[in-house]
């Protein structure tokens, strides 16, 4: 494994990313919260586009993976500025966002501030507003109050360590949500979901398909697949779907 190249932003975070060469329209991956680039969707893409001489970059949001900072530092709207911000240093032209999971909201709140940019977008179990929306919602009384006197929860995790969230996560994400108004969307548009997603439910998906504004929108569930969507036949059809967007 290649050691990553580091962009630095204006605010003096370090964000660490790979980046391969190619063709244009490239493609970017847009990770999960508190997962980081090396997982198994971000380099299934990233053979995928090497075989085919297409450009593509993977990369860590601060607090994740080898980029710097403190995850319990950041928020939603600090990881959608770490993702402009190395996009627009290392990579030209319109480009095909493929956002897992919280990637998809990053990717969503991008689509507003650098239009120009998009030549498509393929949402996998994306999960907008999921601060709002299903954290905070699914909080107890008990949870709220202590987020609110102490500045942190634990939430238990399928993937690991608990999740540490923070006040600033929750309070930081309402100034971000993208489902309260219509998300023009020109350009092509691929949502992926399963329906054994234990994370997001299918109607995060379809209020999403809902709100887009577009001439080239489609959802497609797939009936078994959990929230990893990373299984070979998911694989194959991420591949197949980004494809699609770029013919």
């Amino acid at each position: 494994m290649s050691d990553p190249s580091y962009h630095e932003t204006a605010d003096g975070r370090r964000i660490a990313y790979h980046k391969t060469e190619g063709k244009g329209p490239g493609v970017i991956f847009l990770g999960g919260f508190k997962s980081d680039m090396e997982g198994t969707k971000a380099i299934a893409l990233e053979d995928w586009a090497k075989a085919q001489g297409r450009a593509f970059l993977r990369f860590d949001y601060s607090g994740h993976g080898e980029s710097s900072g403190e995850f319990t530092d950041g928020c939603i709207s600090d990881w959608a500025a770490d993702a402009r911000s190395v996009i627009e240093a290392v990579t030209d032209g319109p480009q095909v966002f493929v956002g897992s999971s919280m990637g998809g909201w990053i990717a969503a709140i991008l689509s507003r501030e650098i239009r120009e940019r998009f030549a498509g977008f393929v949402g996998i179990a994306a999960a907008p507003d999921f601060t709002e929306d299903s954290m905070w919602r699914d909080f107890s009384d008990f949870e709220r109050a202590k987020l609110n006197r102490d500045g942190l929860v634990l939430l238990p995790s399928d993937y690991g360590d608990p999740y540490p969230i923070t006040k600033k996560l929750i309070t930081d994400g309402r100034d971000q949500l993208v489902l309260r108004r219509p998300l023009p969307m020109k350009f092509p548009v691929r949502l992926l979901q399963g329906t054994a997603d234990a994370d997001v439910e299918r109607d995060v998906a379809l209020n999403l398909l809902d709100h887009i504004e577009g001439d080239d929108v489609r959802l497609t569930f797939v009936k078994g697949a959990d929230h990893r969507f990373s299984d070979p036949a998911c694989l194959a059809l991420v591949k197949r779907t980004v494809e699609e967007v770029l013919a």
